[in-house]
């Protein structure tokens, strides 16, 4: 079985890091990231919708390109090397996600196509603090289509327009849409280590929400959504520690101590190995989760949660040994490593943290094996 990209989807994959060399390079990041009053990049963002990107997994018939989910992955992978800073994940990984998941017609014929022209920007509203989500702890409620509850913190919920929010309906959990512009919606922008990808406290009184999917069924129905966008957050991931990878080594090579470059010593030799192992142990999963997800396979929760958990440790460990291989220099604001290790915290929280996905990958193997 070969899990690799065809040569149609390594020629997008190729195109994709050309556009965002061109127009994504770390001082357009730095830019977010000084300017407090910036949440992300406009121009970039509607550079990204014009080229397609945000449809790529949409169906034809909803404004996409209908291309499918291995596109996607691939596009996800370089927007990852690029430390995009734009609400790609909130927006196509949650949202459209979860439109087409468990969307009916009509929210689909609304939303979809916005989506894929860059009119709307998602959010996932799940959290209300510490703690995993589950249907003892939720807060938050639906009463005769009104929401009330708090939701904290939500990835691009300052910026984002629609959101899918998880509340309990007659006692039960279920995913409901919101809009975001509506008055009865307050927003509180949150401090976080990447402010490249803001959050928000979202306070709900009495806002109107449409229910998506079934009734009663928002914790299944979210179970799934995340696997789908853990799938996709890998390869953002393993774009980010390649890269990382990439920047160690060049340093090493370039800089000396003592008379001889510091990629020539044993030490930094085998931190540049060990990084490359996570990393490739981090690709592989991500290439099983890529294929379950596209092809709709059984397999897809334990693909999606190794997939997860793999990726997560090989961004955060690449990330720090950059930093280290970088030495004293390697800490300060001017250099771009700082920007890889931020998004490797983000993007390891932003669906859930590592340890939930190694309890849910137990869960799963546990239920297989018993089966």
């Amino acid at each position: 079985m070969n899990f690799d990209f065809s040569d149609e989807q390594k020629s997008l994959k190729s195109e994709a890091r050309r556009f965002l060399d061109a127009n994504c390079p770390t001082d357009r990041v730095r830019r977010v990231l000084d300017d407090p009053a910036v949440t992300h990049d406009e121009a970039l963002w509607k550079a990204v919708a014009a080229q397609g990107w945000l449809g790529a997994a949409i169906p034809e018939q909803f404004g996409g390109l209908g291309l499918g989910h291995l596109e996607l992955c691939a596009i996800a992978e370089e927007l990852g090397r690029a430390v995009a800073p734009i609400p790609f994940a909130s927006t196509v990984y949650m949202l459209a996600e979860g439109l087409m998941l468990a969307g009916d017609d009509t929210q689909k014929s609304d939303l979809l196509p916005k989506i894929a022209a860059g009119e709307v920007i998602g959010a996932l509203a799940t959290s209300e603090g510490p703690g995993p989500v589950s249907a003892a702890t939720l807060q938050a409620t639906v009463a005769g289509g009104r929401l009330n509850g708090v939701k904290l913190p939500v990835t691009d919920g300052d910026i984002a327009h629609v959101a899918i929010v998880l509340a309990l309906e007659d006692g039960k959990p279920g995913l409901f849409l919101a809009d975001l512009g509506h008055a009865s919606v307050a927003r509180e922008a949150l401090k976080t280590l990447d402010p490249t990808r803001d959050a928000a406290r979202l306070t709900f009184k009495d806002s109107p929400v449409g229910r998506l999917g079934a009734p009663g069924a928002g914790l299944d129905l979210l179970a799934q959504l995340l696997d789908r966008a853990a799938v996709l957050l890998a390869f953002e991931q393993c774009g980010g520690a390649d890269r990382c990878l990439e920047m160690a080594k060049a340093y090493a090579l370039e800089r000396y101590a003592f008379g001889r470059v510091i990629g020539s010593y044993q030490a930094i030799k085998h931190k540049l190995a060990d990084i490359y192992v996570k990393n490739e142990l981090a690709r592989s999963n991500a290439y099983y989760g890529a294929w379950a997800l596209n092809t709709d396979a059984p397999e897809l929760p334990v693909a999606a949660s190794a997939a997860r958990i793999s990726a997560s440790e090989a961004f955060w460990f690449a990330s720090k040994e950059n930093i280290q291989t970088h030495g004293g220099i390697g800490f300060t604001w001017e250099m771009d490593c700082h920007l890889y290790y931020r998004r490797s915290r983000q993007l390891s929280l932003v669906a859930g943290a590592p340890r939930l996905w190694k309890e849910r990958l137990v869960s799963h193997l546990e239920r297989r094996n018993a089966a």
